[in-house]
């Protein structure tokens, strides 16, 4: 078995990649789908809040207090995570997520994308892979609510599209001016986990082959919220073309394009893809894919490598497998290695010195 690849560059403290795929799950597809159908859901004491936004919609947001040695700490780290397409509190990362931080006593943030949350939301619009003014919202909130607390971003699948983009538009990027306000100082560091960084390959991508399950499970959940939102607004695209979608293409082409301000879904992949904006990104940030993804074709990431060697914020870890959101390891399969958590957990640990400060504390 061939060893992974080291990463190109890595800020003090973090330990070089570590991850073998497990024998016992071959192939991408089986990494892929293994925490779905196979993880329980781990308890962690979470609670969750809803925040009003200021186009009169909502945000759920759920949330996980610091414990044991930074129990009442206003210096307690916290992780801020972005979840993948049709995600939420029943993805098994996000419940890995929450176990590990739990565990080192850290605090937590987890933001619903809207329509993910228990309730459909109230606006016109949905989430997509572009959409950064709630992840803005969201990571500016955290910050004022904990001035001095060490903040790490994580952001999965279509939450590390969002991250990226956040990230990098917020700099003189591309010649540009900027988008929105600057990243809170008090945001050390971020993991971007199995990201498409070009959506229309990515979507072309999950149209083939065995890939084709993916989308039909997508398309089953994002159709049937596409419907709910129609009886509230009627007139936001015609019900008769969406019973005939059969892609996720034709789906954004249909709504999540126009519903959101693009021209159809050509425009909308091309204006939103993360590969765009991976030179304004001003943090350290570990971007972790494999290049077996079935959401992604492999040559996408060599030229993410080209483009993130020129930015030295940029940390790329790209290994040959690990399926997408997968990266099982582990010797036997009762003691599964979840490394994409436990990489996540190394390099937010690393970049907000809480390892050093854990340890002294203990």
């Amino acid at each position: 078995m061939a060893r992974a690849p080291l990463p190109d560059r890595l800020p003090p403290g973090v330990p070089p990649a570590s991850f073998r795929p497990a024998w016992w799950i071959p192939g991408a597809n089986a990494q892929t789908v293994y925490g779905k159908f196979v993880r329980r859901p781990l308890a962690a004491a979470t609670r969750r809040e809803r925040w009003d936004t200021p186009d009169h919609d909502f945000l759920d947001v759920v949330r996980l207090d610091p414990a044991g040695p930074w129990a009442g700490r206003a210096d307690a780290p916290r992780l801020l995570l972005l979840h993948g397409l049709e995600g939420g509190m029943q993805s098994h990362y996000v419940h890995g997520l929450f176990t590990e931080c739990a565990r080192r006593g850290w605090g937590m943030d987890l933001m619903l994308h809207r329509t993910c949350g228990p309730e459909l939301n109230r606006a016109r619009r949905f989430y997509h892979s572009g959409e950064t003014t709630d992840a803005a919202l969201f990571v500016a909130r955290v910050a004022a609510e904990h001035p001095r607390a060490p903040l790490a971003l994580c952001g999965v699948s279509l939450g590390g599209n969002q991250l990226v983009k956040y990230l990098g538009e917020r700099t003189l990027a591309e010649g540009g001016a900027g988008d929105g306000p600057p990243v809170p100082d008090t945001v050390r560091g971020a993991v971007a986990v199995s990201v498409p960084y070009d959506l229309a390959r990515g979507s072309r991508r999950i149209s083939q082959g065995f890939s084709r399950l993916y989308e039909r499970h997508f398309l089953r959940s994002l159709s049937a919220k596409a419907a709910r939102k129609l009886a509230h607004y009627p007139d936001l695209y015609d019900p008769a073309r969406l019973a005939a979608v059969r892609t996720l293409w034709g789906l954004d082409d249909l709504i999540t394009g126009p519903v959101h301000g693009f021209r159809d879904a050509a425009d909308y992949y091309e204006r939103s893809s993360a590969r765009r904006f991976l030179a304004g990104v001003r943090v350290p940030t570990l971007l972790l894919s494999a290049r077996d993804d079935p959401f992604l074709p492999g040559e996408v990431l060599d030229e993410v490598r080209a483009a993130a060697a020129r930015n030295p914020c940029l940390t790329v870890e790209f290994h040959a497998r690990g399926g997408h959101v997968g990266f099982v390891g582990g010797r036997v399969p009762w003691r599964a290695d979840y490394y994409a958590e436990r990489r996540t957990m190394e390099w937010a640990a690393a970049v907000t010195g809480a390892a050093e400060t854990e340890a002294a504390i203990v």
